[in-house]
């Protein structure tokens, strides 16, 4: 068999795999999710930014994504590709002084400003999932965070 015949008959034979991973892709196409974050009182470092999928990963801090976006002005804008449309969570918070970490007390508190999606916000601690979690659809979707 020659290479050209080779090549055909690979094709022909993964044809049925290849169709369906496309029906697959097209029934369900991937989201992106635009973020907006505001109220940078000092632009300088960066937004630390974990994305969750579900109430499991969130409580646990098993984020699915992390992201670093630069905090250098008021407002900051990121963008995550290609997601699976589904219920998600953000915690987010300003890492200020740059050392990728949460700057916290003695007693453990955030003493750098922090942030969840929907800006939920927690009692003694994060915000719980059911207040924090939004539905991302195929396509695009917008988010804005207000970083306190």
């Amino acid at each position: 068999m020659n290479r050209v015949t080779k090549i055909i008959t690979a094709i022909a034979i993964n044809l049925p795999v290849i169709a369906a991973a496309a029906a697959a892709q097209s029934a369900n196409p991937p989201a992106n999710l635009e973020l907006n974050f505001n109220g940078i009182e000092t632009p300088k470092g960066n937004i630390m930014i974990a994305l969750f999928d579900s109430e499991e990963a969130y409580n646990s801090d098993k984020a699915i994504r992390t992201i670093a976006a630069p905090a250098d002005k008021a407002d900051v804008k990121t963008l995550v590709n290609g997601l699976v449309p589904g219920r998600y969570a953000i915690k987010s918070f300003h890492d200020i002084d740059s050392n990728n970490q949460m700057g916290t007390n003695p007693y453990g508190m955030p003493t750098e400003p922090f942030a969840f999606s929907n800006n939920a916000r927690g009692q003694m601690g994060p915000a719980s999932w059911k207040d924090a979690a939004f539905d991302i659809k195929a396509g695009s979707n917008t988010a804005a965070i207000t970083i306190q």
